[in-house]
């Protein structure tokens, strides 16, 4: 499910998964929300990196690795972690650090977060794709925050917590978690302790907090416990070996979490039997969970059987119409089907899913081929040329922008548009030409 693009130089990967999305925006938007900032404006980013790591760039822009999301013990570990990096936001430290992005020029904190937004569906999965996006920003470059600012933020992050309502308990065990790291050589610590230099004094401060805050106490929402539990357990099961996954989920494990880890791992090892009859358990305890319905439609899907995988993905939109994830996912199986049978439904679907995330490569790159497989050669071009421009191929944008001007009608808005996307990528190839 997961899938990683060819490795390059510098490059850095990012994961694309409408449930661990869903799950991050969940614990977040009330974050943001008090801290004066509009939830829908900050964006998350999740970088495929198993140490534990998360940093603020581009504004209001959150990156945490997948490393830290599995080390987590619950939703308030990650809950902190998101509210210390809100309130780097709300400070504007990142504008103030002058050498926050040491050895990484700005062109490259484009092209990263870019990348970001630019990470394409993949194949069409409740996983999504891993895809390689944007320049790697390495270690070195990481937000070198100073201690003011790290205090600073851990207070943002305090009063945060308290006016939600939540523990800041969870805070304070993941700095304890890191607090060894500080006598280990640089090389050895994982970034977070090097780009948020910990000192005695922070903890003692957010101790201090959670001695004297009448939430410290307070238990974890339900919705939330259940939500970290299969997080975790969907990225182990992605991102490390089937063994693995069978070591920490064994079959005695009958909880949700345990059968979701262990039918993803089946998939993972090509046994499609026993991962659909684990997911189909799981879906009639669950009939309008949208993430199982999605994750059965994946394993039909990656095991050949396309016709078949339509009707999952259908219910998963239908459960969660705005998801675009979700819809590049019935986009790719509707298009995959021999038959032309899902061609007109796969157009509509993906014009919807360009309305709602015009940035999305994948969601042009379905539409294309689905606007191909109607005979449409001017819009399918047209497409194709919106998302080979997303991802910075000007050149091979140029050339499907000027097809679809040849076969589109003059003055038509989508004649217009070709005008428009050539223009765009004739100067974008020249500037990146001069860099």
């Amino acid at each position: 499910m997961f899938r990683l693009e060819p490795a390059q130089a510098r490059r850095v990967s990012f994961i694309r998964d409408a449930e661990i999305e869903d799950t991050i925006r969940l614990f977040g938007t009330p974050l943001f929300a008090i801290a004066g900032l509009e939830p829908s404006a900050v964006r998350v980013f999740l970088v495929k990196d198993p140490s534990l790591n998360a940093f603020v760039a581009g504004g209001q822009k959150i990156f945490i690795n997948t490393g830290l999301l599995i080390a987590s013990d619950n939703a308030n570990q990650v809950i902190g972690v998101m509210a210390h990096e809100t309130g780097h936001i709300t400070g504007g430290h990142l504008a103030r650090t002058q050498d926050a992005l040491r050895d990484a020029s700005a062109q490259s904190i484009v092209a990263f977060v870019l990348g970001a937004a630019a990470v394409v569906a993949g194949r069409g999965q409740a996983g999504s794709a891993i895809i390689a996006g944007g320049t790697q920003i390495a270690q070195r470059s990481f937000l070198k925050y100073s201690r003011v600012q790290e205090s600073s933020a851990d207070q943002a992050a305090l009063d945060i917590l308290e006016q939600t309502r939540q523990s800041a308990r969870g805070m304070l065990a993941f700095f304890d978690k890191l607090g060894d790291q500080e006598a280990l050589l640089s090389a050895s610590q994982d970034p977070y302790v090097r780009t948020h230099p910990l000192t005695r004094s922070r903890v003692d401060t957010i101790r201090a907090a959670v001695s004297r805050s009448r939430y410290s106490d307070v238990a974890e929402r339900p919705e939330y416990v259940v939500r970290h539990s299969r997080m975790r357990a969907k990225l182990i099961a992605f991102l490390r070996s089937p063994v693995e996954t069978f070591r920490k989920y064994p079959a005695s494990d009958t909880s949700l979490s345990g059968r979701y880890a262990r039918s993803i791992a089946r998939h993972q090892k090509r046994q499609t039997d026993k991962a659909l009859a684990l997911i189909r358990d799981l879906l009639a305890e669950h009939p309008d969970d949208p993430y199982f319905h999605e994750f059965h439609g994946q394993i039909l899907l990656e095991s050949g059987r396309t016709a078949a995988a339509v009707a999952p993905y259908e219910r998963a939109v239908a459960l969660r119409p705005n998801s675009v994830l979700l819809r590049i996912g019935l986009g790719q199986a509707q298009v995959s089907v021999e038959s032309d049978l899902h061609i007109e439904a796969a157009i509509e679907n993906m014009r919807r899913a360009v309305r709602l995330a015009p940035g999305n490569p994948s969601a042009w790159r379905w539409l294309g081929m689905a606007l191909g497989r109607h005979g449409d050669i001017g819009q399918a071009s047209l497409a194709t040329a919106e998302r080979y421009f997303l991802t910075g191929k000007f050149r091979d944008a140029i050339g499907q922008a000027t097809r679809a001007e040849r076969a589109l009608k003059k003055g038509t808005p989508g004649w217009l548009r070709t005008q428009d996307l050539k223009t765009a990528a004739q100067r974008a190839a020249k500037r990146k030409k001069k860099q």
